[in-house]
């Protein structure tokens, strides 16, 4: 009994935050939308996709000095997640998932930015949403993650021999992930300082991806 009334609960609270939008009431329009950023996701996991411009590749010119591409000119997006240590860094793939990581994630661990360059993103696509966002909004988007990347004497921290390929790498981040606030609920606080809606919780993808479908 105790187990289905876990269960119940669970079901209940992913339900109640994608159902009630954060904040409950739309902010007054900032004007055109002249900047269009995408939201990529798997199964488990969202990823905030960036447009470059020249202003973008300087202010995160770090990612050069870290041997990441994104100066290329074929690139086209810069994409950001944030993410707990242990399972971003330890599972590369999911035959490579173990079991200490994932307690880490379900417990309590540091948190790492995962960054990766792309050139151009299909749309339309089921893994990925766009929205178009004015320019006030798109700085306060770049100001969070900007403020999400943990800061040493000369700038972000990057973790050395730490990357996937040789498009993306990772730094040390602020915060601590656990199964309440992960990288899909990083990925909806970095929406809502942009002007979109999101529902209260989304610890999941499909959950975020169905409010912001709903309120934006």
């Amino acid at each position: 009994m105790r187990k289905v009334l876990r269960f119940l609960s669970i079901v209940l609270a992913t339900a109640l935050g994608t159902l009630v939008p954060r904040p409950l009431w739309p902010a007054a329009s900032a004007g055109e939308g002249t900047r269009h950023i995408l939201v990529l996701k798997n199964p488990i996991h969202t990823d905030i996709a960036i447009p470059v411009d020249d202003a973008v590749r300087q202010r995160f010119h770090f990612l050069v000095d870290a041997g990441l591409p994104s100066d290329a000119p074929e690139v086209r997006y810069i994409v950001f997640g944030w993410g707990g240590r242990a399972f971003y860094l330890e599972t590369p793939t999911w035959s490579e998932l173990k079991a200490v990581p994932v307690m880490k994630a379900l417990t309590l661990d540091d948190s790492v930015m995962h960054v990766d360059v792309a050139g151009d993103i299909v749309e339309p696509h089921p893994d990925v949403a766009g929205f178009d966002i004015g320019d006030d909004q798109f700085a306060a988007l770049l100001d969070f993650i900007e403020a999400s990347f943990q800061q040493g004497p000369s700038g972000p921290m990057h973790i050395q021999n730490a990357a996937y390929s040789k498009f993306d790498g990772f730094f040390e981040a602020n915060g601590h992930f656990n199964a309440l606030v992960g990288c899909n609920t990083w990925t909806a606080a970095a929406l809502r300082t942009a002007g979109l809606r999101t529902g209260w919780w989304n610890p999941l993808p499909v959950s975020l991806g169905w409010s912001l479908r709903l309120y934006n």
